[in-house]
């Protein structure tokens, strides 16, 4: 076994290996960019080298700079984990080359399988089947026009060399295939230094079912049987699960035997996945193999028992399989759902910013536990343009997969994330959506249920509405227990504590309610944007009598309210409120004079108003401006000043986390100015451009 490894990637995976290398007596060294100087991976590994500007391609892309930090801290391996440069055929090449050990597949494998293109034509010569398409070399852009026609639309266009949902457009007509082409080829030469294409039939209601194999030196390859991963947004994935639902006994043989029959036909060793898509009639097809670790590996480690990173190393070291295909069973099932920063209801834009608060669900035993959290960031962490903005991965397990559904609703339930959007509500209706609950999967299955998914934000619930007073009044000091209250003790005895202790005793501190004649009435506002008001206002009016406290909100209720600091900075608060006879608990967050209120699986965000705050501000309407969704880079316009364009026409695409965007136009209109050229570099909410 290796004595020094360095670990080439940043984020969960970095942290995830250098957690199992500490596990075997290995010392780990971090590679981070500037904008990684104090990541959580860093933090995990023994030692730390600094590789250069945020940016990948002057930092973790720069397979000189990894190589001559693993030669001066002393490495015998490199980690390369998923992403950058993982499945990059030269430097594995490179490792090699200075003496060190890749942990993954020798170069030549990963070549063979880099491009989609020669893959499926290897795959087709091993007998692995394949979808109907175009896999060849000529990439000019009529001929390929010419193959989707004679393939039938729908079709898909994937970038030869890609992966990850990127560089892939489904066109379903004739008339788009030459812009869905142009866009498809930028993205992938921006994301994989290469804008070839492939072109395939767009199988309708298909199911993604990838196989989790794994070989070794010596010629032994096995599968560690199925993961379904069909819930997809953006063609990426955002829940993964294993075993596959309806997965029957044969067809698990089958496609594991097609799997390792791709493996050894291009000589693997280490870990990898071989994907497929599959009918509703059962019949499967090669998609690609991923000659890395994949992001949802923790599941087939749930229902395995084994530690994959551990096999890596092991293998990696020269020694055997730890396993043979027969030793391996099935436990019970295992969903893991992916927590980005990103906003469901802006087409799952990537949200930027500053985590100023990070609660996940608590992490039980590796492997055999029922919930595991795998993440890479922590509170205070900055979500950039820069990287992928997944903030970490739930994995829960269950005797049965309804088991593991309800057990990962409430896992769910239990993440509390501010400073930037997240997907955890939309997971959260995911996990109770009757389609999935049923397993009727398919990579539609988010657009097919978007009203139930996706639905337009409803007013803050009662519910909600008095737990951001509940917090208010927590922040303010304000006691609300009935005995206090009625009492008028709670605010006194602290004023009078305060004299005690040296502090001049102030009247206007105590925040009791109390009044000469014992009645006191307040109305707090609350902005809830979603409310569909004009104003989105929301009223709660709350009163203090000889009897205590009650709370106005569709009816005259008493209120008790209990808050508990979560964490030392006070802003934070977990309540307990009581009105009348309901009892409500949540958390609540603050960020400025915004609340944010975590409950029952809900997440809103709440404004104070303060009519005073706001006066004098200036409403003016921008409706005709076209602002930039999150920090990114113009790479494409189409307008210019004077043009006349129609409502949804494209006008710019901006390339931000190695994804495009294409910003259309929001009414019928002229251009009247356009405020940025080709190539410069734009913040979020920046006006592109203004139409009259």
């Amino acid at each position: 076994m290796f004595s020094t490894l360095l670990i080439a990637n940043r984020g969960e995976i970095a942290c995830r290996v250098a957690a199992t290398a500490r596990r075997l007596g290995i010392r780990t060294v971090a590679v981070y960019s500037d904008a990684d100087a104090g990541a959580a991976h860093v933090a995990a590994c023994d030692t730390a080298v600094r590789l250069g500007p945020a940016e990948p391609a002057a930092s973790y892309l720069r397979g000189d700079l990894i190589l001559a930090a693993a030669q001066a801290t002393g490495a015998q391996a490199i980690h390369p984990g998923y992403g950058f440069l993982s499945e990059n055929a030269g430097f594995a090449r490179g490792v090699a080359a200075a003496g060190l050990v890749f942990v993954g597949p020798p170069a030549d494998a990963i070549a063979a399988m880099g491009s989609k293109s020669a893959a499926k034509q290897l795959m087709e010569k091993a007998g692995v089947p394949l979808v109907p398409g175009y896999h060849g070399d000529n990439q000019d852009g009529d001929f390929l026009r010419r193959q989707a026609d004679a393939i039938g639309y729908p079709v898909l266009i994937k970038a030869s060399a890609g992966g990850g949902g990127k560089g892939m457009r489904i066109v379903r007509d004739g008339a788009d295939f030459a812009d869905a082409l142009a866009s498809c080829r930028r993205e992938a030469a921006s994301s994989f230094g290469d804008d070839r294409v492939l072109i395939e039939r767009y199988l309708q209601k298909p199911r993604h079912i990838e196989i989790q194999v794994f070989a070794d030196a010596r010629g032994d390859c096995i599968y560690l049987f199925e993961r379904d991963c069909s819930v997809q947004r953006r063609h990426q994935k955002v829940i993964e699960e294993a075993p596959a639902p309806g997965m029957t006994e044969e067809r698990r043989q089958a496609m594991g035997e097609a799997a390792v029959a791709a493996a050894r036909a291009v000589g693997y060793v280490g870990a990898g996945t071989v994907e497929f898509i599959a009918e509703p009639d059962g019949r499967f097809y090669f998609m690609e193999m991923n000659t890395r670790l994949q992001v949802e590996h923790p599941v087939t480690e749930m229902i395995t028992g084994v530690d994959l990173v551990e096999w890596q190393l092991r293998v990696a070291a020269g020694e055997p399989l730890p396993a043979r295909q027969q030793d391996l069973r099935l436990r019970g099932h295992a969903i893991e759902a992916r927590i980005y920063a990103e906003n469901p209801d802006t087409g799952f834009l990537p949200s930027i910013g500053t985590l100023q608060y990070l609660n996940l669900p608590a992490h039980s035993a590796f492997a055999r536990g029922t919930v595991r959290v795998d993440g890479g960031v922590r509170a205070g962490d900055d979500i950039t343009p820069y990287y992928d903005p997944m903030i970490a991965k739930l994995i829960v397990h269950g005797e049965t997969r309804d088991a593991a559904r309800v057990r990962m609703a409430r896992a769910l339930a239990h993440v509390r994330v501010v400073g930037v959007h997240t997907n955890t509500a939309f997971l959260g209706r995911l996990m109770r959506d009757e389609a999935f609950a049923a397993a009727d999967l398919d990579t539609g299955l988010i657009e097919r249920r978007r009203d139930t998914l996706l639905p337009a934000a409803p007013a803050a619930s009662t519910e909600i509405l008095a737990l951001a007073t509940a917090a208010l009044l927590a922040r303010e000091g304000v006691p609300t227990s009935r005995s206090a209250a009625a009492s008028g003790t709670m605010g006194r005895a602290a004023a009078a504590s305060g004299a005690a202790s040296g502090a001049a005793p102030d009247p206007w501190d105590v925040r009791d309610g109390w009044r000469v004649d014992g009645r006191y009435e307040r109305v707090i506002r609350w902005l809830d944007q979603p409310a569909g008001a004009a104003d989105g206002s929301r009223s709660v009016v709350l009163k203090r009598d000889p009897a205590g406290w009650s709370i106005d909100l569709d009816g005259e209720m008493p209120l008790h309210t209990e808050a508990t600091a979560n964490g030392d900075t006070g802003l934070a608060w977990d309540l307990r409120v009581v009105m009348g006879d309901r009892e409500i608990r949540g958390t609540a967050v603050w960020s400025g004079d915004s609340v944010h209120i975590f409950h029952d699986g809900d997440a809103r965000q709440l404004l104070l108003d303060d009519p005073l705050a706001r006066a004098g501000q200036d409403h003016g309407e921008h409706g005709g401006d076209m602002t930039a969704p999150m920090p990114g880079k113009i790479i494409s316009i189409g307008v210019s000043a004077g043009d006349t364009v129609s409502k949804g026409q494209p006008l710019l695409v901006m390339e931000a986390m190695k994804m495009e965007h294409t910003i259309a136009a929001a009414a019928d209109g002229e251009v009247a100015e356009v405020f940025y050229a080709v190539g410069d570099q734009v913040p979020e909410g920046a006006a592109l451009i203004t139409l009259k």
